[in-house]
């Protein structure tokens, strides 16, 4: 009777919905994920975190990475350029979730420092918006990122570390 009791007690709180906090905080969780597996150089952890049909405009050309396989070529190029250890942080996060705990977006500025191979110094601080779906089995993956960072339109030179 007790292991029924308790089985009947599981099952309801299993479908009781998601609390748009608990998706906050598991989006927080995915962001600090991304920041652990960056200063790693960790390629793997940091795929892991996005959707296989990602859809990705970054700051570095192409204009547009289809899909996770495309994207990672972006990473293995970024880190293995830079000798040593890279630091980045996250600040200035905002997470918003949906009422139906499936999509969600963030914005943060994002940097990142560190040295390449020939020894110059790489010092940026970028503007990420991230688009993030919940899969079937309940895991957030980034579904479409969008970094980018200001250009002032009278010398078309960008702004590399603003943080305003």
């Amino acid at each position: 009777m007790l292991a029924r009791l308790l089985l009947a007690a599981g099952l309801v709180l299993m479908a009781a919905p998601v609390r748009a906090d608990d998706d906050e905080q598991a989006l927080r969780d995915l962001e600090q994920k991304f920041a652990e597996a960056f200063n790693a150089k960790d390629i793997d952890a940091i795929m892991r975190l996005y959707d296989p049909n990602v859809l990705v405009f970054d700051v570095v050309p192409p204009r547009q990475y289809l899909g996770a396989a495309a994207y990672r070529k972006d990473w293995e190029q970024l880190f293995d350029a830079m000798a040593g250890p890279v630091k980045f942080e996250i600040t200035d996060q905002t997470i918003s979730t949906d009422g139906d705990g499936r999509i969600a977006y963030g914005t943060s500025i994002q940097h990142f420092s560190g040295k390449d191979k020939s020894g110059q110094n790489y010092n940026m601080a970028v503007r990420v918006t991230d688009v993030y779906r919940k899969s079937n089995n309940g895991e957030w993956l980034i579904a479409h990122e969008h970094v980018s960072v200001p250009v002032d339109i009278e010398t078309n030179k960008p702004d590399l570390l603003s943080r305003e």
